[in-house]
């Protein structure tokens, strides 16, 4: 596990000097704390930060081929990397090391840019070839794995992490509206846009190819058509489930390091753990932390699974300091991002770092099997076939404006006369609130070119999913944009900050495509959510009392919070002038929004939270790059002592 960084000039002449890469690693030193590599040839330059995971002597970076004409810098783990290893080695390549990184090299040899097919595992890698003075940046098949360019026809700067492209080029901090609308929305900021105009992610499963000065981007992967298939009985299905995930968790066990799981207590968690205690030789360490307040505290259902599975358990009940950890998140983050949750997961991962540097974890459950509630209630919409599209038209066109504002059920009366796509995508947005109080200003609305709208790549989603019903689709969408940019994104963020590795076996590739191609009744029957998940959770012996209860995931009390603590931060940062003025949201309505929420009106928290994090965000990390830019550019400018001038 690492963070890599690197330069390509396209022009002729063009040296890059190991000093230049030096600072793009430094910006990532949280991201590998054990070792830096640089190597910089004429115009090229490649560095990494090393986490030590696998072959801890001999895994240094950059890695060579034979003749050290093809290079490599590789961020994450090839889980199927000794049978990669075997079959090179039969074919004549000499292999220097035990690391996973060194396959990539000469499985480029063997195929070029298709070797990204052979890859099991999560993986953001950038290779160089001499002879073609060719460039390939590939990022995994859902996105465990960041990374981003920015390109000007004259280089291409490439990183993990923002922090690396602007620690050598903070020119390219110029804001992107378009984004910072669909963050407002969204509370992210989904592929292939950044916070920043000229600085993109590679969308995951994508590569990047620079030759002769040609950039191209191109898709080698996407999830397969949905529903192809329904297994014979519950039974069968059952056991093939078992037996894939189990493959993808055992997989995943393979480290040089302490390894552990976090463990909420819900269903995602608990059967990761179960899988790991069937192929583990000794007790898997569990991570879970808790609140004082109970009704946000999970602890006594991870408690369960921890006893069911002889776990070595930790947990940790949490009184933070909550207004200083979220001004440290908030300078590290290089993009405002919105979800509360990234606390939880901030401190399980420091918990977890304390024992081990491996965790497994159980993120993309619910995008795959339909865990989150909205999937019912959108689907809802069905259950009205007598409601017309075109009574639905002429209420949202001509009267749900008549309706006075306070009038009890207006909002959800305008969702019910939406087809269904678009009451989803108002589910996951701020849209509702927006045209009930005018959160955003017109000037912010109207800010981006053209007709584009935050919502124009959610809808593209839905309309290129590979799936016939509704269910399947909103699950492609979810899979698309909400699991790669919030919630994978939140884990690697949050992990790295401490310098822990995170896996995901239920986005193992392999996996997921046997997953996707199941009937739609598998994954919600009768309401029920997860329904054959959960029954491999019951098969496996999670205990009912933990799988059968309301979805919490990481919860964590932000109402509290909000109304207490972080009380007198928000009405300060909210209410200051130069928030107010900076042009995106409508002064009366974020009043409005706080007074609501501060007198128990209407619970607000999860709104406050997302404006509360652009703002810091835009003092604690872009104001501060601007401020470091101008002092170097004066520094710059002062004659050094003993320079003729």
């Amino acid at each position: 596990m690492c963070g890599i960084a690197g330069v390509v000039n396209t022009a002729a002449g063009q040296r890059i000097e190991a000093a230049t890469i030096h600072r793009m690693c430094q910006a990532i030193v949280h991201r590998g704390p054990d070792d830096e590599g640089i190597f910089v040839k004429d115009g090229t330059g490649f560095g990494m930060r090393r986490l030590s995971i696998i072959d801890l002597a001999g895994g240094h970076q950059p890695v060579f081929n034979e003749d050290r004409s093809v290079w490599v810098v590789f961020n994450g783990e090839i889980y199927n990397y000794p049978q990669l290893r075997s079959e090179l080695q039969a074919r004549g390549h000499h292999l220097s090391t035990h690391s996973d990184t060194e396959v990539i090299v000469h499985l480029y040899e063997e195929m070029g840019r298709d070797c990204v097919h052979q890859l099991r595992g999560m993986f953001a890698f950038a290779l160089y070839d001499e002879r073609r003075r060719k460039l390939l940046i590939a990022r995994d098949r859902l996105g465990e794995k960041p990374l981003h360019y920015a390109f000007d026809d004259q280089r291409l700067l490439f990183g993990s992490e923002i922090k690396s492209i602007l620690a050598i080029a903070p020119e390219l901090a110029q804001v992107d509206r378009q984004a910072l609308r669909q963050y407002m929305q969204f509370g992210y900021i989904p592929d292939p846009a950044t916070a920043f105009l000229d600085i993109k992610k590679l969308p995951p499963g994508y590569l990047l190819e620079l030759e002769n000065g040609k950039l191209s981007i191109r898709q080698y992967w996407d999830l397969p058509a949905y529903g192809t298939h329904s297994p014979a009985s519950e039974e069968e299905c059952l056991e093939q489930l078992e037996q894939r995930l189990g493959e993808a968790v055992k997989m995943r066990l393979i480290a040089d390091v302490p390894l552990g799981a976090f463990l909420s207590g819900g269903a995602d968690s608990s059967t990761i753990v179960a899988l790991m205690a069937r192929f583990s030789s000794g007790p898997v360490r569990t991570f879970s932390i808790g609140f004082r307040q109970k009704d946000f505290d999970e602890t006594r259902y991870a408690r369960l699974v921890a006893q069911k599975f002889g776990t070595e358990h930790h947990e940790l009940i949490l009184e933070p300091d909550v207004v200083s950890s979220v001004e440290t998140l908030t300078h590290s983050l290089e993009e405002p991002f919105g979800d509360a949750s990234a606390l939880p997961t901030y401190y399980v991962s420091c918990l977890a770092r304390q024992h081990v540097t491996v965790v497994l974890s159980g993120d993309a459950g619910d995008e795959i099997f339909a865990g989150y509630d909205r999937y019912r209630v959108c689907l809802q919409d069905r259950a009205f076939p007598w409601i017309t599209a075109g009574m639905r038209r002429v209420y949202r066109d001509h009267i749900h404006q008549l309706v006075p504002r306070r009038t009890p059920g207006r909002s959800l009366s305008y969702s019910i006369a939406l087809p269904w796509q678009e009451r989803y995508l108002e589910d996951i947005s701020l849209q509702p609130l927006q045209r009930q109080m005018e959160l955003f200003s017109e000037d912010f609305i109207q800010s981006a070119p053209g007709e584009e709208t935050p919502f124009d790549v959610f809808r593209e989603y839905l309309e290129r999913a590979p799936a016939e019903d509704p269910l399947s689709r909103l699950l492609y969408l979810d899979s698309k944009t909400y699991l790669p940019a919030d919630i994978l994104t939140k884990v690697d963020r949050m992990s790295m900050l401490t310098s822990l590795e995170a896996r995901a076996p239920m986005v193992d590739h392999v996996f997921l495509e046997w997953a996707t191609g199941l009937a739609a009744p598998w994954k919600m029957r009768g309401g029920e959510q997860k329904y054959i998940f959960r029954k491999l959770a019951e098969r496996l012996g999670v205990p009912r009392e933990t799988l059968y209860r309301p979805k919490q995931g990481f919860a964590l009390p932000l109402v509290y919070w909000t109304r207490h603590e972080l009380k007198d931060l928000i009405l300060t940062v909210l209410l200051d002038p130069r928030s107010l003025q900076r042009g995106y949201v409508n002064p009366r309505a974020v009043r409005q929004l706080l007074d609501e929420h501060f007198r128990g009106r209407r619970n607000h928290a999860g709104r406050i939270w997302r404006l509360l994090m652009f703002e810091l965000w835009h003092r604690n990390y872009l104001e501060k790059l601007h401020a470091e830019d101008s002092v170097s550019a004066a520094e710059s400018a002062i004659p050094v002592s003993g320079d003729s001038v």
